[in-house]
């Protein structure tokens, strides 16, 4: 028992990934016997594999170029749109202040009055109410916008009602906000310069600077310094309560530190934290909390009464500055319709045009009335509101695509000082020359210009220093928008507090509204917590836990992103197995280099995901090539297991071996576990369709039940952790041929992380293969994607979300009637084809009658091999055309209570999806009349004949499909195919010429330039698949086959249940291969009987026959009349007398054996004696062994030991199989055999397929007579709405793209400006998957280095041979090469570079040196933790005694020499269930090494 400990231990996954001392190439798989046989020396010559550039391997490097230049335009574009937006915003806000004071005097221009002469202008009461009324509408107009946005949440989607006392909370400081600023817009700013009233709005941040203050916690770094800075910037703030009021000695001004205090409280949840260590506050941020689940439903309220308290307080100050506010209704239509203003004349004063003071103007009595221009007032207010929104929008924009530094903070502080340069310089132009503005600006209004002494020296006044303090004060109080960490295409509600922006203050808002606590969820630390958690995951029984209520807090560790890869394999051939595997191996590289850089590196990295893989393959044993009652795996898991290490070694371009699989029987067939070189596990499990229902629904169900049920649900930690880990979980579906990059799955995850009520989502599939049904599929998949279902996703939900590659996530999957419902088996007619048929689509309604939304990604690429031959692709969509029909239609029938569930399922899209069912059940029709009227404009024919023609052929296939069996069926189809093609060129050719008749004003020729132009469009706007359009000529000749033959072929044959692609012949046993050749011998008998030289032969009479009299002559001829049966009792004899010789001989046969078994070859190897119990030679002969057949043969072993009776799940003949390699043979646990056997036995026990009960379905056809336009416009509405869609979604998805563009160009900030550690931060992914690669590391690999056409003399051949003769396989795994490599970085060399890293990530010696003083703190961090560890509790001394039962803990796991990670080997990556948990070593025989559980001991 201590040697199997001790041996375990040496075997852990710990030791041979980690241990940093180990290199690739020694065989540090223990267990495994298997090596690399040494090369001969003639035998050396190569062939390594091709690097192809062809589906998700494609180069890139094009559109990753026009990416980046897009997103270089994108951060001058929004940062421009955001500046000059936020400047008008302020400038047009000043502006309509200005006009507001009753006795305000502004020069006129005298151009058009006389030149000599001088005027000026006070405004009529009319125009200032016009102005007030502007002022009313731009702050109403947001307010309204959160209005409409709360009710559509609250009425679409879902808010929670507030608890009244956190209502009164917002209603009091919302109230005091808008009191605070009517009193700012409309008693302050008006009575000051338009200058220094853009400097006051610097001063709104007080409130906000004091909460953040007391919000600071304890445990922030540089806490006392920030503390510092706080203080100096309320201050600064506190001075603008003083400093107009001295200056301008008014005593009205006072009222200014009220306006700004209370203006100031709008902001007050922002800056709240429940970190603070002040009780008041933290309560106040425990309230915030509550707040956001009723945001909506409070917002819905307090938009209006802002709106009704914004408009009382106006007529207040009216009231107050004015004495009366009758004037402000009377004078409301006159102000905004025609009015005069008079003008009056004075008389010149010496010294300039600036503006006189009051006492200084004398009227000269010559006044002129002019004309207001009454749409200025209107004007200015659709400016100010669309400059807000443009500011609001883009801003968003600039935070969702992750440029908020530079397009968004940096515009936002800029407002101010752009704002206040533009009005200094437009005021002294004014100043200067009245008439500057003459041709832009009515010259009665302007600006209310500070004076002509105050403009020229500005600089040298001591208060527009102070401004400029105000101005550093709001910068520091709003620093957390230069430091954005939340996710790629955030949600608003992540990004901002309050619903919508206040449009009168829109640069202090965008600043202050925008959420500071949008932090990342996971950190490095919660890192550690996972592997503690993760010996949870996997257990013998529950006792062996804590109780599972004394863990209720949820950890940051479960807010991790897991993502189990599910992938259903049936019959692949090689190279799609390839693609999926070189798949799986990416993504396995991407994410260890992920765990890497958090482990070593300490980098918090916002994707990092932990990753397993589970393969579920259908109907994976076949009978035994030696004896009918033994299985062994098929050639398709045969050819699973021989193909991954030439993908391996084609992704890391080097020679590679991974560790042969270990073995595990189960009660559903076996399990085959592979550790990839990135230490994720490869989990293949191989379904026996004998003892479990096999097709890809039921292997969907068992991974559900699996991942989700078993190792989910039963984990004994508390509900609300296991509903933030299943809310983080998700099934990545696959198909065994798909091939995709990480970046496509990260894609898919952002969707994910945005969207908490997102069930799946998927991505853009592409069809791979050659031939014309893949070309004529590219065109197919395109346009689905590009118009159908962006359309789905845009104006409702993508109804289905393809198996092939797609995001669930786990939560929405074990919600209510949807993983349960899956497993309902088919009964009626219509569930063959809804649930067998399009088990997909079938998922996805599932989900969206449950009101989860399913979202399509067209940036997340992934490429599935398509039908190449015309039998394949018909066989295809007769399972996917009548299944999209069912679902469909369930959804429409349903359609009324899933508008109620569903947030992102309307009316109008119902109403859209009932314009393409109806499309699709007219298409048929619709087709067949194209047909006939373009036989009439191309033949020249009449109707009726040309009906006629094409009845006869459809009549001919439908009675053909009626009758004949499925491949004549395809026959004919394939033939009408073609036909109807020829006729198609002559159809194009005939509508052209009818076209040039009707002229380009006929519907016809609207509707065709309209849907090539749409489809032309949105190749352009797919630049990337700009060249699946050129397949659409195939297309259009395709038309009749695909919408006439394949709908009738799929309806017709709606009875046949098979899957119809990739079948292959079943393997049968010697007794159903004998009784086949018997059965077609009697057949050929009977067909020579009933043939007329037989018939002559016979004499027309059988064998079996005999009559009363019979006459011959010679045997030529015989006669016999009164004929009768023979009697058969002779024939029946001699057939029992031979089935007991064979018998007979069996038998002895297996006495013989029994008594000498030296004598006799065995068929199978035999497990160990030992393992088993002693066995005695000479016991009884068992006459049910000798069953067998005797007279098979097997070279490979010979068996001195009894056939052991064989047992599924200890020693199945299958895991004795070479071809599944000599790796460990390992057994669940006790509690996962009981899951299993549970799981079959009620949902998954094997279905016998009853031929009598097969479905059989008729339909009725819709006879379709012509109708004309309606078709026509019809199917333009369908395009009209697809087409908008797109466009939406294509902005969607630029988006996206851009969001995930990392840039290293001059935008941001260079290389060289950076710190060491910041580099090392933004890099560190990249570096490490440099530092990892195992490609170099041995000199081993395959150098292409003379690949070029210039350098095929310098190739170094000879070398290479000599080097692959030498050198072994590598066996590595990726975190040791980085190990390897690090070790070999020497920040103190000469060379500043390192040929390891890509000239992109050539490293400079202080970012070198930074990496290394990180590596080493770590170093030293888990050292000391190991001391730790190791006095707590040590469980490795004493040569490692172990006791029978005991739990291994993660802590106590960890070898003493293992310094280096301390033994924390895989953060990503559930501990290894099969390793040291349930298993004994057992000593090796016959080359397999055997371990047994613990529970059957």
């Amino acid at each position: 028992m201590t040697s199997t400990a001790a041996r375990n231990d040496t075997y852990s996954d710990d030791n041979f990934s980690d241990d940093e001392s180990s290199p690739l190439t020694e065989n540090i798989y223990g267990g495994s016997t298997r090596t690399v046989q040494e090369t001969k020396g003639w035998d050396v010559f190569r062939d390594p594999p091709i690097k192809e550039e062809s589906g998700s391997m494609a180069n890139q490097k094009c559109l990753e170029l026009t990416v980046k230049i897009l997103k270089v335009v994108a951060y001058l574009v929004t940062f421009i749109i955001v500046l000059i937006s936020g400047v008008i915003s302020k400038g047009t806000l000043l502006f309509m202040t200005s006009q507001l004071k009753p006795d305000k005097v502004t020069v006129y221009c005298n151009k058009d009055l006389g030149r000599e002469k001088q005027f000026i202008v006070n405004l009529p009461s009319a125009e200032r109410v016009a102005w007030m009324w502007c002022l009313i509408f731009a702050f109403w107009v947001p307010q309204l916008g959160s209005v409409f946005r709360s009710v559509r949440m609250c009425f679409f989607k879902s808010s929670k009602k507030p608890i009244f006392s956190h209502f009164l909370i917002v209603f009091f400081m919302e109230t005091a906000h808008t009191i605070g600023l009517t009193l700012l817009i409309f008693y302050i700013l008006p009575d000051l310069d338009v200058v220094k009233a853009a400097m006051l709005t610097n001063c709104v941040c007080f409130v906000p600077g004091v909460l953040g203050l007391l919000s600071r916690s304890n445990k922030e770094s540089q806490r006392f310094l920030k503390v510092i800075i706080d203080l100096i910037a309320i201050a600064a703030q506190a001075t603008g309560f003083v400093v107009w009021p001295i200056i301008e000695q008014r005593v009205d001004l006072w009222i200014i530190p009220v306006a700004i205090f209370l203006v100031s409280l709008g902001w007050w949840e922002n800056y709240i934290s429940k970190h603070s260590p002040i009780p008041f506050i933290k309560k106040l941020g425990r309230i915030k909390d509550k707040l956001e689940h009723s945001r909506y439903f409070t917002y819905m309220f307090i938009s209006v009464w802002k709106c009704l308290l914004f408009f009382l307080s106006v007529l207040f100050i009216i009231l107050i500055k004015e004495g009366e506010v009758a004037f402000f209704f009377t004078q409301f239509s006159e102000g905004f319709g025609a009015h005069q203003i008079q003008v009056i004349e004075i008389k010149p004063i010496p010294g300039g045009t600036s503006l006189p003071d009051n006492s200084e103007i004398i009227p000269t009595g010559d006044d002129v009335i002019i004309q207001a221009n009454d749409m200025t007032v209107l004007y200015v207010l659709l400016i100010n509101i669309f400059a807000s929104y443009f500011a609001y929008i883009f801003g968003k924009f600039a935070c969702k695509i992750m440029i908020q530094g530079f397009s968004y903070a940096f515009p936002v502080n800029l407002t101010i000082p752009v704002s206040i340069s533009m009005l200094i310089a437009a005021c002294g132009l004014r100043s200067g020359d009245p008439c500057f503005f003459h041709d832009t600006i009515p010259s009665y209004l302007f600006f209310k210009s500070p004076p002509a002494a105050f403009l020229n020296d500005f600089i040298s006044h001591q208060h527009a220093w102070i401004w400029l303090l105000w101005l550093l004060s709001q910068t520091w109080i709003t620093l957390h928008i230069w430091t954005p960490k939340c996710e790629r295409l955030a949600r608003t509600e992540k990004l901002f507090v309050t619903p919508m922006y206040e449009g009168l203050l829109i640069d202090q808002s965008l600043g202050m509204n925008r959420r500071r606590d949008d932090e990342a969820d996971v950190k490095t630390e919660d890192l550690d917590e996972i592997q503690k958690e993760k010996g949870d995951e996997y257990y013998e029984t529950i006792s062996n836990h804590t109780d599972a209520s004394s863990a209720k807090t949820v950890k940051s560790s479960d807010h991790i992103t897991r993502i189990y890869g599910c992938a259903t394999m049936w019959h692949e051939n090689k190279e799609e197995m390839i693609e999926f595997l070189k798949s799986i191996l990416r993504l396995d590289e991407d994410q260890s280099a992920r765990r890497v850089a958090q482990k070593y590196l300490r980098v918090v990295d916002p994707d990092y995901y932990e990753f397993e893989t589970h393969i579920f393959f259908d109907d994976a044993f076949e009978i035994s090539d030696h004896n009918d009652d033994e299985t062994q795996v098929n050639r398709f898991v045969k050819l699973l297991v021989a193909t991954i290490d030439e993908a391996a070694s084609d992704v890391h371009q080097t020679h590679m071996r991974i560790r042969p699989p270990k073995k595990l029987p189960t009660p559903y067939g076996g399990r085959l576990i592979w550790t990839l070189p990135g230490k994720t596990k490869m989990i293949a499990h191989l379904k026996d369709k004998m003892k479990i229902r096999h097709r890809k629904r039921w292997s969907q169900v068992m991974y559900m039940y699996y991942l989700l049920g078993h190792r989910l649900m039963e984990l004994p930690i508390s509900v609300d952790r296991k509903a933030v880990i299943a809310e983080n979980t998700y099934l990545l579906t696959l198909d065994g041929d798909i091939d995709f990059q990480p970046s496509a799955v990260l894609l898919l995850i952002d969707l994910m992380k945005k969207n908490r009520n997102l069930g799946a989502a998927c991505g853009r599939i592409h069809p791979v293969g050659s031939g014309p049904m893949v070309w004529y599929q590219m065109f197919e998949y395109a346009i689905g994607h590009w118009l159908q279902k962006a359309t789905e996703h845009v104006i409702g939900c993508v109804l289905c979300s393809p198996g092939c590659f797609s995001l669930f996530r786990g939560k929405s999957l074990m919600d209510d009637n949807v993983m349960k419902k899956y497993t309902t088996c088919s009964a009626e007619a219509r569930h063959y084809v809804q649930y067998d048929q399009g088990e997909d689509r079938w998922l996805c309604t599932l989900l969206l009658q449950r009101g989860y939304r399913v979202e399509y990604s067209a940036a997340s690429d992934a490429y599935t091999h398509a039908p190449e031959g015309f039998n394949e692709f018909y066989n295809q969509r007769r399972r996917w055309v009548p299944s999209t029909i069912a679902n469909i239609m369930d959804l429409l029938m349903d359609s009324k209570r899933t508008i109620d569930i569903n947030d992102n399922i309307s009316m109008p899209y119902i109403g859209y999806q009932i314009l393409l069912m109806g499309g699709t059940i007219l298409g048929p029709g619709t087709i067949f009349l194209m047909l006939v009227g373009a036989f009439v404009a191309a033949f020249q024919i009449d109707n009726w004949t040309s009906f006629y023609y094409n009845i006869i052929p459809i009549f001919f296939f439908m009675l053909v499909c009626f009758t004949c069996k499925s491949n004549l069926q395809l026959i004919v189809a394939q033939i009408l195919s073609t036909g109807y093609a020829l006729i198609m060129m002559a159809v194009i050719v005939g509508t052209a010429l009818q076209l040039r008749e009707d002229g380009v004003g006929s519907p016809s020729a609207i509707f065709l330039i309209a849907m090539t132009g749409s489809f032309f469009i949105a190749a352009c706007l797919h630049p990337q698949e700009f060249w699946c359009i050129v397949p659409g000529i195939i297309y259009l000749l395709s038309i009749p086959s695909m919408y006439l033959l394949l709908i009738l072929y799929s309806i017709i044959n709606l009875n046949v249940v098979s899957w119809g692609t990739r079948e292959v012949a079943v393997k049968k046993t010697k007794k159903e291969l004998e009784e086949e050749k018997k059965q077609a011998e009697e057949a050929k008998r009977k067909a020579k009987q009933k043939s007329l030289l037989g018939f002559l032969q016979s004499g027309g009479t059988s064998d079996d026959d005999e009559g009363s009299i019979e006459i011959s002559l010679a045997g030529l001829f015989k006669c016999m009349l009164c004929t009768h049966q023979k009697a058969g009792d002779e024939k029946a004899s001699l057939i029992n007398i031979a089935d007991s010789l064979e018998m007979l001989n069996k038998r002895l046969d297996h006495i013989e054996k029994t008594i000498d078994p030296s004598g006799h070859i065995s068929r199978r190897r035999s497990m160990s004696a030992s393992s088993r119990g002693d066995h005695h030679h000479l016991g009884a002969v068992t006459e049910e062994e000798g069953e067998e057949s005797a007279n098979e043969t097997d070279s490979e072993t010979v068996s001195t030991v009894p056939q052991n009776k064989r047992d599924d799940l200890v020693n199945p003949y299958w895991i004795e199989d070479p071809d599944v390699r000599k790796g460990e043979v390992e057994f669940l646990s006790s509690n996962e055999i009981q899951f299993w056997k549970d799981l079959l036995d009620k949902y998954l026990y094997p279905i016998d397929e009853n031929k009598e009960e097969k479905v059989h379905i008729t339909k009725e056809y819709l006879q379709l007579e012509p109708i004309g336009l309606v078709f026509v416009f019809f199917f333009a509405l369908i395009l009209v709405i697809q087409f908008v869609a797109m466009l939406f979604h294509r902005f969607g998805t630029i988006a996206h793209i851009l969001a995930s563009t990392e840039l290293n160009l001059c935008c941001t900030k260079k290389k060289e400006e950076m710190s060491p550690n910041a580099l090392l931060d933004k890099q560190a992914v990249e570096i490490v998957k440099q530092l990892q690669k195992l490609q170099g590391l041995d000199d081993g690999d395959y150098d292409d280095s003379g690949s070029g056409p210039d350098r095929i003399g310098r190739r170094k051949t000879i070398h290479n041979l000599e080097r692959a003769a030498q050198k072994k396989r590598q066996i590595g795994t990726l975190d040791v090469a980085f190990k390897k490599r690090f070790a070999k970085l020497n920040a103190n060399g000469t060379n500043a570079g390192t040929p390891v890293l890509s000239r992109r990530l050539t490293m400079r010696r202080e970012t070198m040196k930074a990496l290394e003083v990180r590596v080493n703190s770590v170093m030293a961090e888990r050292r000391k933790s190991h001391m730790q560890t190791l006095g707590a509790k040590n469980e490795y001394g004493n040569n490692n005694i172990m006791t029978r039962n005991q739990r291994n803990s993660i802590a106590s796991s960890i070898p003493a020499k293992d310094v280096f990670e301390n033994g924390h080997v895989n953060k990503a990556f559930e501990e290894d269930q099969y390793d040291n948990r349930n298993s004994l070593q057992m000593q090796p025989r016959n080359s397999v090494t055997w371990k047994s559980n613990n529970s059957r001991m």
